[in-house]
């Protein structure tokens, strides 16, 4: 499928001068220890690869787990909502929230001496970048982004600033051009570590290809002249290469497409270089076909494994997904970003031999995805940040040449005395002793089984999401403001009251998204039993004023908070341990989930 032309998809509202095979480890790989992930977490001095992985200068492996700040792109000529905050707030807030990387793009524009324009220099903001141009105002980022730990990949990700080109070159900015600010931008900071790598091409497309041989359209043969200018200025970096659209007549996402990598590989000048970028979008983007197939999501792994995951499975190369993101209004999206969320793989679980990641964006005025700020610039959006929570990574240390020191990298001591004190049929209550930190615990993530059920400021946490009659295990990790997380408690293992399983029918309703003004959930019914059943019906009240507007996969009716959910004639009929699901969206807020009462004719 030809990806549609998303022109100005990066900047929809005017502000100031702007429009405003299966996940299994290699044969040897392991999942990494707490102990291991704390030592990866370091990061120091420049990076290189091997195999799947980055290594720091220590060979130790790290974890990109960082998010999109754009605007030097576009006619501002400087990251966005300078008008609205400082730069240094910021960046410090993308720290706190556990990001690690910033990815910014830019376009050739900047090197022309802009003047940036959209920062507020009043009550003592940016006060500091008055006067300076485009590069000099990209050098300040660079350095306080070094100074707290965070490294930062430079994005070419336009000619100029009108809009996003399909090849790497246009009659008005040749590829000479492209080349020599590459290497100028490669020189700029030789010797500053906070600048791990550069993206040398964003989304390339048609009629750009891959192996094809024409110098004019062939990327990976430009993408080797463009790496090894970057190298000769500083052999040092990483060259991040993203893919295509189409390569051997099977279409994806613009940049998503690195099927070919396996038949020709980027070779560049400086080994153990290349880290390969794929972009990946949901349904607020565009329409694909797997969206719409029958599996879905469990289609997805497969899609992915395709287009680049096997870059990563067959230990090639470094996988680094520089973009993605969505708005999460839609079912579709929510479930396509959990999906990918467990396809990059935990990092609690595989540590830093995991797919790289910078989520796109940070800015709240991207037209087809929004951003993990909410409008006003500073309000976070705890539902999209909190899908990214299993993927984040450590800090690293302090470097670059910015001022400020080292980043925290020791993990806080693991919780203890984790216990149960209660439980109700839709309910476990938990407590347990504080943890220790050299800088501060920030708070803790409380985990049923291998899903993470919430997050605490405070010793003590009450699960809601359980069924009744039904056995849990507990874990606790504590976190620090760095995001770095220690190794879990002893586990505790708690059972809700009533029969739960024993009626023959068992209900588990999950909320799947909670944007505010409405939610989603999905509903598993499973036949406990040892008899077929052929129909099944639940009903639930909600403690708020929560209100169905649609719902596939089954008939309900509702009258004021009391709900009744009926099977349909195709999916009434259960084996016995067979199992079916449904899903709807309502609103506004999803609010505390209900106690679901299932029974099977």
């Amino acid at each position: 499928m030809l990806h549609p032309l998303r022109t100005f998809r990066r900047a929809a509202r005017t502000v100031a001068v702007a429009a405003a095979a299966l996940l299994l480890p290699l044969a040897g790989a392991h999942a990494a220890t707490a102990g291991e992930a704390a030592a990866a977490a370091a990061g120091s001095g420049y990076w290189h690869t091997s195999g799947r992985q980055i290594l720091d200068a220590a060979n130790q492996p790290v974890r990109i787990a960082g998010i999109n700040w754009f605007g030097f792109e576009t006619a501002n000529y400087v990251p966005h909502g300078l008008w609205s905050r400082d730069y240094t707030s910021m960046i410090d807030q993308m720290k706190s929230l556990g990001y690690n990387t910033i990815r910014l793009p830019y376009s050739d524009d900047i090197f022309a001496g802009t003047e940036p324009a959209g920062i507020n220099y009043s009550s003592g903001m940016n006060t500091d970048l008055a006067g300076l141009d485009s590069l000099q105002v990209m050098d300040r980022i660079v350095d306080h982004a070094g100074s707290v730990g965070m490294k930062v990949i430079l994005d070419r990700h336009r000619p100029d600033s009108a809009g996003q080109s399909p090849l790497w070159y246009t009659s008005a900015v040749p590829e000479s051009t492209w080349l020599a600010h590459l290497t100028s931008l490669a020189a700029r900071y030789a010797g500053n570590d906070a600048v791990v790598g550069i993206d040398l091409h964003n989304e390339p497309h048609d009629p750009a290809c891959w192996g094809c041989g024409d110098t004019t359209k062939d990327w990976r043969l430009a993408a080797e002249r463009g790496g090894d200018a970057v190298l000769s200025a500083n052999p040092d970096l990483l060259i991040f290469v993203e893919g295509v659209q189409t390569f051997d007549g099977v279409s994806g996402w613009w940049g998503g497409n690195l099927m070919g990598v396996g038949q020709y590989p980027v070779e560049l000048s400086v080994p153990h270089k290349v880290v390969y970028s794929a972009h990946d979008y949901a349904t607020s983007v565009a329409q694909q076909p797997w969206f719409t197939d029958s599996s879905f999501p469990d289609n997805m792994p497969g899609v992915w494994d395709k287009y680049w995951g096997y870059i990563f499975k067959q230990n090639i190369a470094p996988v680094w997904v520089g973009e993605f993101g969505t708005t999460l209004q839609s079912t579709t999206d929510q479930k396509w970003l959990k999906a990918l969320a467990d396809y990059l793989r935990p990092t609690s679980q595989y540590g830093a031999d995991s797919f790289s990641w910078t989520f796109w964006s940070w800015n709240p005025n991207s037209g087809d995805t929004g951003g993990i700020l909410k409008d006003d610039w500073t309000s976070v959006d705890t539902v999209k940040d909190g899908y990214l929570a299993s993927i984040k990574a450590p800090g690293f240390g302090g470097g670059g040449s910015g001022s400020g020191g080292g980043g925290d990298t020791q993990a806080p001591t693991a919780p203890t005395g984790l216990a149960v004190t209660g439980t109700t049929g839709t309910s476990v209550s938990l407590s347990w002793k504080a943890a220790s930190d050299d800088t501060g615990v920030t708070g803790y993530d409380v985990y049923r089984g291998s899903t993470k059920a919430g997050t605490a400021t405070g010793t003590t946490f009450t699960d809601t999401g359980v069924t009744s009659g039904t056995s849990y295990t507990y874990t606790v990790r504590a976190r620090d403001a760095a995001g770095n997380t220690s190794t879990p408690s002893a586990s505790v293992t708690a059972t809700t009251t009533g029969s739960g399983g024993d009626t023959g029918c068992k209900a588990v309703y999950t909320v799947n998204g909670d944007w505010g003004s409405g939610f989603g959930v999905d509903v598993t019914v499973t036949n406990t039993g040892t008899s077929a059943a052929t129909s099944w019906k639940l009903t639930w009240t909600y403690g708020g004023g929560q209100k169905i507007t649609n719902m596939w996969n089954a008939a309900y009716t509702q009258s004021g908070t009391a709900v009744t959910v009926t099977s349909t004639g195709y999916n009434g009929a259960l084996a016995a341990g067979a199992h079916t699901s449904f899903g709807f969206q309502g609103t506004p807020a999803a609010g505390t989930v209900p106690t679901v009462s299932c029974a099977l004719s």
